[in-house]
C-alpha cells in the first residue's frame, strides 16, 4: 500500500550525491545497488540512476548521482553538493590514505561549503579489507565525534554484494527520518522541541485525563500511528521494558509521560527512528516538529484596513486555560506556570519581541488573567496564523474558524460614526526623549525610570482599558522611533493598520549645565508640584528648546498629509508629557492653535512621573471609538477639498447650463414644427 506523503514529511523523491576520492568505488556501487552485480567496466562517472519508489519501505523514489573528484570537475562537484539532500562520502578499505582522507579535506571542505545535509560515510571495497585493521567503531568513532553531521557509518562490498542495498537505505532514511530534529547526540537526548510535541501527543491520547496512558489508550494510539493493535502480551512488555529501566515510567494507571518520552528515546538510540517520526507525523507534524500548514486553514484574507480579533467562544476557553494553569490559585501565572502552558508548543510564543515585556506584570514577573488576555489580542492582530498555531497546540478543542474573526473595514467605520472593534491600534509618533516609551511604559504598569533609554525599534504594549457602563477594550501602543517614521509613511498601507495616532512631546524647554548651577548653589530654586528645580524665571541658564514640540507638530501633519493622500485618515491626539516640569509657553501657544486649525482635541498634559496621567488611555480609546472625528485636516488637504468643490460647482453649472441649451432647442424644435404645419 502507497504510503501518504505526509508520512514521510511530504517527500516526492532523495536526491543523493556521491563523493569522494578516485578509486574509492563510488561509480561500482552505483552500479551495482541498480543492477544487483558486479560491473565488469565501469564508466568514470555514471549517468544520473534512478531507484523506483518500491526499492524501499519508504515508497520514494532515489535518484543517485555520481561525481568526479578530478580539479577539473570541482565546480560541477560542488554544484551537484547544493543539489543534494543527502551525501554518501566513500574511501577504500584497502587503502587507509582516502579515510584519512575524509577528515583531512572532505568533511571540512563540505562544511567550509555550508552542505548542511546529512552524510552517511561509506566504507567500499571490504572484501579487501586486512582482517588486522581496526573495526569500523573504532576507526569512525572519533571522526564522527568530531563531524556531527556525519548519520551513520556503513562497510560494504559491491563484488559480494555485501549491504550494498543498506547504503542508499541509509541515506533515504537520513532524509526522510532525520535525527538532527529529534535528538541531541552530545547530550544523548531528546530535543526540547521533540519533548514538547510528544508531550502534547501524550495529553492528545489521554483521553481520561488521569496522567497515564491505560492499556486501551495505549492500543488506540498504536492503531492510529501504525495501523495495527498490539497483542495484551505486547503492551505488558513494553510496560515491562520501561519499568525495569526508569520505575516512574509506569503507574497503576498506565504509561506515564516520563515512560512515553523514554521509549520514544530508545527507540532513537537504537535506530528507529522512523517510528518516532511516524508518531509526530500522524499527528501532523513537519520536519521542524511544528504543525503541517495545511492543518491551519485560515488565511485571513482582509484588506488592509481590517484586522483579525478573537471570538468570544476563544477568549472563554484562554480563560478556562488560565484559571487552569494558576496552580497557586494567585491569579496571575508565574513564569513557570506560563512556560507549562506553553509546554506543547515548540517553544513560548512570549519569549521574544514584540511580545517579550508588552503586557503587564507583578512584581514576581507574574502575568494577569487581563495581561494574559492582552498578550493573545496583541499575538492575534500582528500574527494571527501564529496565534492559530498556539491555540492549537495548547488544545482548542473548537473549529480554527470559529476562533477568529475579521472586524469591518475602518472606511465603513468612520462612515457610520461608531468602530465596533474590540482591539484598538494606537500608533505613538514623537522626537526623542519627548516620553513615548514613559507612555507605553505608564499604561502596563511600570515604574518611571530615572535613566533615558532611546528606543531603537518598534515596541508593544497592550492592555485592557475600562470605559464608563462596564465596556472593555484592549488597547495596543505601537511606539514609532523617531528614526523609523519615514520608513513606516514609506509604505501607502502604513496607516491602514491604524485606529489612531497618539503625537508626544515634551512641554519643558532645555536646561543648560543645571547640574553643575545647582552643585555650586549659583542657581535659584523652587517647588513646582512638589519637585525642587530650578527657578524658570531665571532665564539667563535655559536654552528655548523648540526642537521637540515642533518635531511633534511637524510629525503630526506628516501623518495627517500622508492619510490624505491615501485614503486611510485617523483620528489623531496630541499628548503634551512631563507636565510635572514647567513647561515652555511658546509651544503650549503653537500647539493649541495648530490643533484647533487642523480640527482635533486641545493637546492633553500629562505626567508620567507623578502619575497623573490625565485619563488620556480613556481619551485614546474613546476617540478611536468615534473614527469620524479627530481627523486632522492639512492646509494641502483643505485647498484640495477647496478645488473639488470648485471643480463640482463649475461641473453643476455646466450641466445646468447644457440642460437649459437642450430644453431651449427641444422647445425650438416644436415650435418650428408647429409653424411648418401651419403653412
Amino acid at each position: 500500500m502507497a504510503t501518504n506523503p505526509a508520512s514521510v514529511g511530504g517527500r516526492t523523491s532523495v536526491r543523493v550525491v556521491v563523493i569522494g576520492d578516485p578509486g574509492t568505488g563510488k561509480s561500482s556501487l552505483i552500479v551495482s545497488v541498480a543492477t544487483e552485480t558486479f560491473p565488469e567496466n565501469v564508466p568514470h562517472v555514471m549517468p544520473p540512476t534512478r531507484l523506483p519508489a518500491d526499492y524501499y519501505p519508504d515508497r520514494v523514489p532515489v535518484t543517485i548521482i555520481d561525481t568526479s573528484s578530478s580539479p577539473e570537475n570541482k565546480t560541477k562537484l560542488i554544484s551537484e553538493c547544493q543539489m543534494a539532500d543527502a551525501i554518501v562520502l566513500t574511501y577504500a578499505c584497502d587503502r587507509p590514505s582516502t579515510l584519512d582522507r575524509l577528515s583531512t579535506y572532505w568533511l571540512p571542505e563540505l562544511r567550509r561549503l555550508e552542505i548542511k545535509v546529512p552524510v552517511i560515510v561509506v566504507g567500499c571495497k571490504l572484501d579487501l579489507r586486512d582482517e588486522q585493521q581496526m573495526s569500523l567503531e573504532q576507526v569512525m568513532s572519533p571522526i564522527m565525534q568530531q563531524f556531527r553531521e556525519i548519520e551513520t557509518c556503513i562497510e560494504c562490498s559491491a563484488l559480494r554484494q555485501i549491504q550494498v542495498p543498506e547504503v542508499f537505505y541509509y541515506a533515504e532514511k537520513a532524509v526522510l527520518h532525520p535525527t538532527a530534529p529529534l535528538f541531541d547526540q552530545e547530550t544523548q537526548s531528546l530535543k526540547p522541541r521533540c519533548v514538547r510535541a510528544l508531550k502534547r501527543i501524550f495529553i492528545l491520547c489521554d483521553h481520561d485525563g488521569d496522567g497515564a496512558l491505560s492499556d486501551a489508550e495505549l492500543n488506540e494510539f498504536q492503531v492510529k500511528c501504525f495501523n495495527s493493535p498490539l497483542q495484551p502480551s505486547e503492551i505488558v512488555g513494553v510496560k515491562k521494558v520501561v519499568q525495569e529501566k526508569m520505575p516512574e515510567g509506569v503507574n497503576e494507571h498506565g504509561l506515564t509521560l516520563t515512560g512515553f518520552l523514554f521509549l520514544h528515546a530508545l527507540f532513537i538510540e537504537k535506530g528507529r527512528l522512523e517510528t518516532t517520526w511516524t508518531v509526530l507525523r500522524k499527528f501532523g507534524y513537519d520536519n521542524d516538529i511544528k504543525l503541517r500548514d495545511d492543518l491551519l486553514p485560515l488565511t485571513f484574507k482582509r484588506a488592509p484596513d481590517q484586522s483579525v480579533e478573537l471570538t468570544n467562544e476563544a477568549v472563554e476557553f484562554l480563560k478556562g486555560i488560565f484559571f487552569m494553569f494558576d496552580i497557586d490559585k494567585d491569579g496571575d501565572l508565574r513564569p513557570a506556570e506560563l512556560d507549562d502552558l506553553f509546554s506543547t508548543a515548540p517553544e513560548s510564543p512570549w519569549s521574544e519581541a514584540p511580545y517579550k515585556d508588552a503586557a503587564e506584570k507583578n512584581v514576581l514577573g507574574g502575568l494577569s488573567l487581563e495581561g494574559f488576555l492582552s498578550q493573545w489580542a496583541l499575538m492575534t492582530l500582528l500574527d494571527p496564523a501564529g496565534s492559530l498555531a498556539n491555540l492549537i497546540y495548547i488544545g482548542y478543542p473548537g473549529d480554527a474558524a470559529s476562533a477568529f474573526h475579521i472586524t469591518r473595514k475602518r472606511r465603513l467605520d468612520r462612515k457610520r460614526q461608531q468602530s465596533q472593534r474590540n482591539v484598538i491600534q494606537c500608533f505613538v509618533f514623537g522626537p526623542k526623549n519627548a516620553g513615548k516609551s514613559a507612555l507605553l511604559n505608564a499604561f502596563i504598569g511600570r515604574t518611571f525610570p530615572e535613566k533615558y533609554t532611546p528606543t531603537t525599534s518598534e515596541r508593544f504594549a497592550a492592555n485592557i482599558v475600562e470605559l464608563p457602563g462596564g465596556i472593555k477594550k484592549t488597547l495596543v501602543m505601537r511606539e514609532v522611533p523617531e528614526d523609523e517614521v519615514k520608513r513606516v509613511l514609506s509604505n501607502k498601507e502604513s496607516l491602514a493598520a491604524c485606529d489612531i495616532a497618539v503625537f508626544v512631546h515634551d512641554r519643558v524647554v532645555s536646561l543648560r549645565n543645571v547640574d553643575h548651577q545647582i552643585r555650586c548653589g549659583s542657581l535659584p530654586l523652587r517647588v513646582f508640584k512638589g519637585i525642587t528645580r530650578p527657578d524658570p524665571d531665571h532665564f539667563g541658564y535655559y536654552d528655548s528648546d523648540e526642537n521637540s514640540w515642533r518635531k511633534a507638530k511637524d510629525l503630526l501633519v506628516q501623518v495627517a498629509g500622508h492619510g490624505e493622500n491615501t485614503g486611510f485618515e485617523v483620528p489623531c491626539l496630541i499628548v503634551s508629557a512631563k507636565d510635572d516640569l514647567d513647561p515652555y509657553p511658546l509651544a503650549i501657544q503653537d500647539l493649541t492653535r495648530v490643533s484647533q486649525e487642523m480640527g482635533i482635541e486641545t493637546p492633553i498634559p500629562i505626567s508620567i512621573k507623578l502619575r497623573d496621567l490625565n485619563n488620556v488611555f480613556h481619551r485614546i480609546v474613546t476617540a478611536a471609538r468615534h473614527p469620524h472625528l479627530s481627523i486632522p485636516e492639512t492646509e494641502a488637504g483643505r485647498n484640495r477639498k477647496h478645488y473639488r468643490r470648485l471643480v463640482n460647482r463649475s461641473l453643476m453649472f455646466v450641466s445646468v447650463g447644457a440642460a437649459v441649451a437642450v430644453v431651449g432647442l427641444a422647445a425650438y424644435r416644436v415650435y418650428a414644427a408647429r409653424k411648418n404645419t401651419s403653412t
